[in-house]
C-alpha cells in the first residue's frame, strides 16, 4: 500500500528538511501558536520555488474560532488567487457556521477559486456538530480530503471516528489523520482508522544561534523545525505495513 506523509512547514528551512527526508507534501503554515494561518507571499513562493514535493498552504486569516466575517472571506479569496500563481498545487481551507455546521455555500465559492488545484478541509471539522453530515458536506463542495484528529484532540484518541468517517466516505474522499502523530504510534494509527495519508508536524525546538543574549529581555528565541529522524522513522514504519 502506498501511504503519504504530509509535514507541516513553518518556515522555508524546515520545508527542506521535510522534503529531504522522504516527506510527500507540505502544509505551508504561519503562526504556530495559533494553530496555523496563512504564510506569507514571499514564504509561498520560495516554498514553490524550492520544492519538488506540492506545497498547501493553509489559507486562514487569522487564529480562534472558524467563523469568517465578509472582509476576512475576501481575504482568502485573494489568498488562494496569490497561491495558485506562485505555483502552490494546493489550499487547505475550512470555514463554519455558528450552529457546528460547515458553511457550504462560500467554501464552495473557495473551492471553485482554487481549481484546479486540490483542496484540504483542515481541523475546523473537529469542532462540527455531527460529523457525518458535514463529510457528506465536504465531498459535496469538492474537497480532497479532510484532516481530522477524529473530533478529539489527538488522532489516536479518535481512532474510532477516524475509522467511522473512512468508512463512510468509502473512496469519495481522503481522510487523514493528524494531531500527534508520531513514529511510536503511526503503524498503530494506520492499522485502527484503515487511512492512507498521514498528517504530522515532527516539530522539535531549536536553540538561538544568537552569541551574545540581553538577559533583561528574558525571553527564549527558540525556532520551531522538523526533526529528519523522526519523519524517516514514520515513512519507516509505514513503508512496513
Amino acid at each position: 500500500m502506498n501511504f503519504i506523509l504530509e509535514v507541516i512547514g513553518f518556515n522555508i528551512d524546515s520545508c527542506l528538511k521535510a522534503q529531504e527526508a522522504g516527506a510527500n507534501r507540505i502544509e505551508l503554515c504561519a503562526s504556530p501558536a495559533e494553530g496555523g494561518t496563512t504564510p506569507s507571499y514571499g514564504f509561498i513562493r520560495a516554498a514553490c520555488e524550492k520544492l519538488q514535493i506540492p506545497v498547501y498552504p493553509i489559507i486562514r486569516p487569522r487564529g480562534g474560532d472558524f467563523i469568517v466575517t465578509e472582509e476576512e472571506f475576501n481575504i482568502m479569496l485573494s489568498d488562494i488567487r496569490i497561491s495558485k500563481e506562485l505555483g502552490s498545487r494546493g489550499v487547505v481551507i475550512g470555514m463554519l457556521q455558528t450552529n457546528g455546521s460547515i458553511d457550504k455555500q462560500r467554501c464552495q465559492i473557495l473551492v471553485e477559486a482554487a481549481y484546479p488545484m486540490g483542496v484540504t478541509f483542515h481541523r475546523a471539522f473537529d469542532r462540527v456538530k455531527d460529523p457525518v453530515q458535514a463529510l457528506e458536506d465536504i465531498i459535496e463542495i469538492g474537497c480532497v480530503r479532510i484532516l481530522s484528529s477524529g473530533l478529539q484532540p489527538t488522532a489516536m484518541e479518535g481512532a474510532e471516528t477516524l475509522y467511522q468517517l473512512n468508512q463512510q466516505s468509502n473512496g469519495r474522499i481522503i481522510i487523514m489523520p493528524g494531531s500527534g502523530v508520531r513514529s511510536n504510534n503511526i503503524v498503530e494509527l494506520a492499522q485502527k482508522t484503515g487511512a492512507t495519508e498521514f498528517h504530522s508536524s515532527a516539530r522539535i525546538n531549536i536553540a538561538s544561534h544568537m552569541n551574545y543574549t540581553n538577559m533583561n529581555m528574558q525571553e527564549n528565541l527558540t525556532a520551531l523545525n522538523v526533526d529528519q529522524e523522526e519523519i524517516k522513522n514514520i515513512i519507516g514504519h509505514l513503508k512496513q505495513l
